[in-house]
């Protein structure tokens, strides 16, 4: 029912920066083609990948409605994959909004599964465009699918490109959350330092000399 998983041995990462690895599955959703899925870990300099790949469609020969079937699947395996990797955030591509209706519909249903097996594991769900996902990884927001494959292969130093280019698309997703958390971590850390109470800035600062005059 799964395609075969696609896996990196795992090099161990040294002391993480921030003392927590960032751990993300990125799902890049869809109705008639495969919909990828990618698990992305980060210690705060660098990424790698754990494991990534797509589901297809089940065969329309099968028994049953195929949309019900491939909804069934999906949130099986995006289970799954939560119970082997315990992600702390599930990233998930938005509906591309020049869809037409109905496509657009049927990739909704395939979001709200994915969403529904994060939210049943106590997992917050993030969405990202697809403009804002190739702008974060690729530096461009009209990048090419060779562009963000390349990119995603740079960025988790992987030796091949991964494929299908819906799971190179899953991994960019993955990325884009991780990008997006350590900046707003980042942010945070600088907000702490520079929002100092003025009155203890105040307490702090040494008298002011006093000039007494003599008469």
């Amino acid at each position: 029912m799964f395609s075969p998983r696609r896996t990196l041995s795992a090099v161990p990462f040294s002391t993480p920066q921030n003392g927590h690895t960032l751990c993300v599955l990125g799902v890049d959703p869809a109705v008639a083609g495969a919909t990828g899925y990618g698990v992305v870990e980060s210690d705060g300099r660098r990424c790698r990948m754990l494991r990534f790949g797509a589901l297809r469609p089940a065969s329309r020969r099968s028994s049953g409605d195929p949309l019900s079937t491939h909804l069934r699947d999906i949130h099986a395996l995006i289970a799954e994959l939560i119970r082997e990797f315990a992600p702390d955030g599930v990233a998930v591509e938005s509906v591309f909004t020049a869809l037409n209706v109905k496509t657009a519909l049927r990739l909704a249903e395939v979001r709200g599964v994915i969403l529904l097996a994060a939210a049943q594991a106590g997992v917050a769900s993030f969405s990202y465009s697809p403009r804002e996902v190739k702008a974060t990884v690729a530096g461009y927001g009209h990048a090419g699918k060779e562009q963000v494959q390349q990119m995603v292969r740079a960025v988790l130093g992987m030796s091949e490109t991964p494929e299908p280019a819906d799971a190179a698309d899953a991994l960019a997703v993955a990325l884009c959350h991780v990008k997006m958390a350590e900046s707003e971590r980042r942010l945070a850390a600088h907000s702490a330092v520079v929002s100092v109470p003025r009155d203890s800035r105040r307490r702090n600062r040494p008298a002011a000399a006093r000039i007494l005059s003599v008469s």
